[in-house]
């Protein structure tokens, strides 16, 4: 099962910065049993979601040739639950990197109703896209995600 953690992407600057949205709802699978009777989102979806919008820059701003595949978690921290009604503002900026090549560092933050809930440093390889995803399909969600369509 793959979960896609991102359900809108609000506006986005390719090779910089893009910035999403996750809404959470109850009947969100892994609420079930994260946890029972007191559901949040699990920290590490929070990473993923994360992790999601970068890919989704990364492959935005190639054209759809490359894509991201995550290699390292530098630096990780929690401010608060995210709880379900909640929509998280997921923010994620491309960051110097002094490597170059096909490394990418990248720096996100997470927010509920303008509370920070997490702050993650990461670091994600690039990889032709089509090695992960179906190019097309990934632009054609993209459009979706950003209402390019005319929905």
């Amino acid at each position: 099962m793959r979960y896609l953690l991102v359900d809108r992407i609000l506006d986005w600057e390719p090779g910089a910065r893009i910035r999403g949205i996750k809404n959470v709802t109850m009947t969100e699978d892994f609420l079930e049993f994260h946890f029972p009777g007191n559901p949040v989102m699990p920290g590490v979806l929070l990473i993923e979601s994360l992790v999601q919008l970068a890919g989704w820059l990364e492959a935005a701003g190639s054209g759809f040739t490359d894509g991201l595949l995550l290699t390292a978690v530098r630096k990780c921290n929690f401010y608060g639950f995210v709880l379900p009604g909640d929509q998280a503002e997921l923010k994620v900026e491309f960051m110097p990197s002094a490597e170059g090549g096909s490394s990418r560092v990248c720096r996100g933050v997470g927010a509920v109703e303008g509370k920070k809930k997490i702050a993650v440093e990461f670091e994600a390889q690039r990889v032709p896209l089509a090695t992960l995803e179906e190019p097309a399909e990934q632009e054609r969600f993209f459009r979706i995600l950003t209402r390019e369509t005319g929905f």
